[in-house]
C-alpha cells in the first residue's frame, strides 16, 4: 500500500489549505473591496481592516466559508463509502478485481477537470460562472444517490450513478479550486500551504462527521438507507453557492442562449487550449507534472485488503466505521502536522522521507495477513485500527506538498485551467494505480475468499511506490518563504 492518498476521496481524490503567518511576525488579512476578496500581506505591526474568525490562519470570509463547506460536503460524503463497498461485496458479488475496476471507473470525471473549466469559464450559466454551476453540482449529486436507493440493482446502473456522483464533486471542485488558486497565485509556499490546509482540513472534518455513521447505519438500517441520507448531502453545496460574491455577467445568462454563442466558446476555448500548450510546455512546470504523475500511478491492494479483512477476519461495517473515524481523525492530524511542521521544509524532502517511510510502514499488512501481529498478542481489531491511522497521517502529510506544488505552479490569468489541468493528471496516475492493482490482484489470483499470494502482493506493491523517488530530481528547488505577493 502507498502513502498515496485515494481519490476520493478524493479521488483524488482527495478530497484544501488556508493561510498562516507567511513569516517572522507577520499576518495575513482578507480585504473586501468592490466584492471581491483580496488577500493583503504585512509587517508585524499592520492590523486587519476587517476583523474575521481564523481557521488554520485563514480568515472566514463568506468565499471561504463556501470553499470550506464543499470540502465539508466532499468528506462527509464518505458517509456512503462503506455502504458501496458492501453492496458490490455482498449484493451484486463482485470479486475484489471487480470492485476495484469500478472504483477508477468511478474516477474518470476527475480526469477530465480542464473541461469543467473551460465551460464555467465560457459559458455563465444564469449570469455567473461559479454559483450556478455549485448549484448544478449539488443537484447532479442528490439525483445519482437518490438512484442508488431506490432503482438501481445491477453493477453497470451502479457503476453509472457513482460515476454521476464522482461527476458532481469534480465539477464543484473545479470551481472552488479556483477561488483557492487566486489566492494562493504569488505566494510562499507556507501561505500556499495554509489555504491547502483549509480545504483539506474541512474535508477530513467532514469524514470525522460522518464515519462512524456509515458503519452503524449499514449494520442498522442497511445499505439503501444509507444512500438516501447521503443524496441530501450534496444539497449544501448548492445551498453555500450564495455565499460566493461573484459580479453578474454580462450577456447570454441562460442555457438556452448558449446555441447562440457557440463561436465565442469555440474561439474562447481554442484560446485556453493554446494558452494551456504554451504554459504546460515550460520545463517547470512539464518536469514536475511527470513526477506527480509517476508518484500517484504506483499500484496499490486496498481492493484486495477489504475483502480480506470483512470475509477472513469478519470485520463488521460497524468495526469498518470506527476504523473510518479513527483515519478521518488521522487525516486531521495529517493536514495539521503539514500545516503545523511540514510546509517550511522543502518539497523534495517531504516527498523523499514520506514515500520511504510509507513504503516501509505499508508492509506492518503483511503482519494482519499472515496473523504475526497474534503472536505478538495483538488483535486484528486493534492492530487494524493502529496500522490505519499511522499510515493516513503520513498519506495525508505527504499529499499535501502535490497540492501546494500545483498551485505554485499556474501562472496569472490561466489559474483554473491550469491548476485543473495538474490535478487531473494526478487523478490519472492515482486511476492507473489503481488499476494496475486491480491487474495485480487478478494476476496474483486473489479473489473473495482466496487470499494466499495476498502478503506478496502487499510487498510488490509497497516496493513500487519507491520507483519514483530517483525522479525528485525533476522537482523545483524550493524558493525563500519570503516570496514576492502578486496583488490580486
Amino acid at each position: 500500500m502507498s502513502v498515496t492518498l485515494p481519490l476520493s476521496t478524493r479521488e483524488d481524490e482527495p478530497f484544501i489549505d488556508a493561510r498562516i503567518s507567511a513569516g517572522n511576525g507577520d499576518t495575513l488579512a482578507i480585504e473586501m473591496e468592490e466584492g471581491t476578496s483580496t488577500w493583503t500581506s504585512s509587517g508585524g505591526n499592520s492590523r486587519k481592516k476587517n476583523s474575521r474568525l481564523k481557521c488554520f490562519g485563514v480568515d472566514l470570509s463568506p468565499d471561504n466559508v463556501a470553499v470550506a463547506m464543499v470540502y465539508f460536503v466532499q468528506g462527509v460524503l464518505g458517509l456512503a463509502k462503506l455502504a458501496v463497498s458492501f453492496y458490490l461485496k455482498d449484493d451484486l458479488h463482485l470479486d475484489p478485481a471487480e470492485t476495484a475496476v469500478i472504483t477508477g471507473f468511478s474516477a474518470l470525471p476527475w480526469l477530465v477537470k480542464p473541461l469543467y473549466g473551460f465551460i464555467s469559464d465560457s459559458i455563465p450559466l444564469f449570469g455567473y460562472r461559479r454559483r450556478s454551476y455549485l448549484v448544478l453540482s449539488g443537484l447532479l449529486g442528490a439525483l445519482s444517490w437518490i438512484l442508488m436507493a431506490t432503482f438501481v440493482d445491477g453493477k453497470y446502473g451502479a457503476a453509472f450513478c457513482i460515476l454521476l456522483s464522482s461527476f458532481s464533486v469534480a465539477f464543484s471542485d473545479v470551481v472552488v479550486d479556483s477561488m483557492v488558486v487566486e489566492r494562493a497565485r504569488g505566494e510562499s509556499q507556507s501561505v500556499s500551504g495554509s489555504l491547502q490546509s483549509l480545504c483539506w482540513g474541512s474535508s477530513a472534518f467532514g469524514g470525522i462527521v460522518s464515519s462512524y455513521f456509515s458503519g452503524s447505519l449499514v449494520d442498522a438500517y442497511g445499505v439503501r438507507f444509507v444512500f438516501g441520507v447521503t443524496a441530501l448531502l450534496p444539497l449544501i453545496t448548492s445551498a453555500v453557492a450564495v455565499l460566493v460574491k461573484e459580479q453578474r455577467v454580462l450577456g447570454p445568462a441562460r442555457v438556452s442562449n448558449v446555441l447562440f454563442v457557440n463561436s465565442s466558446f469555440l474561439e474562447s476555448s481554442k484560446e485556453n487550449i493554446i494558452q494551456l500548450w504554451i504554459a504546460f510546455r515550460q520545463p517547470h512546470v512539464f518536469l514536475p507534472t511527470v513526477f506527480i504523475f509517476l508518484w500517484q500511478a504506483t499500484p496499490h491492494s486496498d481492493s484486495a485488503m477489504f475483502f480480506f479483512t470483512t470475509n477472513k477476519l469478519g470485520f463488521t461495517p460497524e468495526f469498518l466505521g470506527r476504523v473510518k473515524l479513527v483515519t478521518s481523525v488521522a487525516s486531521l492530524v495529517g493536514v495539521g502536522l503539514y500545516n503545523g511542521f511540514l510546509k517550511y521544509v522543502p518539497l523534495r524532502k517531504i516527498f523523499l522521507a514520506t514515500t520511504i517511510a510509507g513504503s516501509v510502514l505499508g508492509m506492518t499488512q503483511v503482519f494482519l495477513v499472515t496473523g504475526l501481529n497474534r503472536q505478538f498478542g495483538m488483535s486484528d481489531e486493534w492492530f487494524a485500527i493502529g496500522d490505519s491511522l499511522i499510515l493516513t497521517v503520513l498519506s495525508q502529510a505527504s499529499f499535501m506538498p502535490v497540492l501546494v506544488l500545483a498551485a505554485k505552479l499556474c501562472p496569472e490569468g490561466m489559474e483554473a485551467t491550469l491548476f485543473a489541468t495538474l490535478m487531473s493528471i494526478s487523478n490519472g496516475g492515482s486511476v492507473l494505480g489503481g488499476l494496475i492493482g486491480a491487474g495485480m490482484t487478478k494476476v496474483f489470483g486473489v479473489t473473495r475468499y482466496k487470499f494466499d499470494n495476498l502478503a506478496a502482493l502487499i510487498i510488490l506493491c509497497n516496493l513500487t511506490s519507491l520507483l519514483p523517488l530517483p525522479l525528485l530530481c525533476l522537482l523545483p528547488r524550493d524558493d525563500s518563504d519570503t516570496a514576492t505577493k502578486v496583488k490580486m
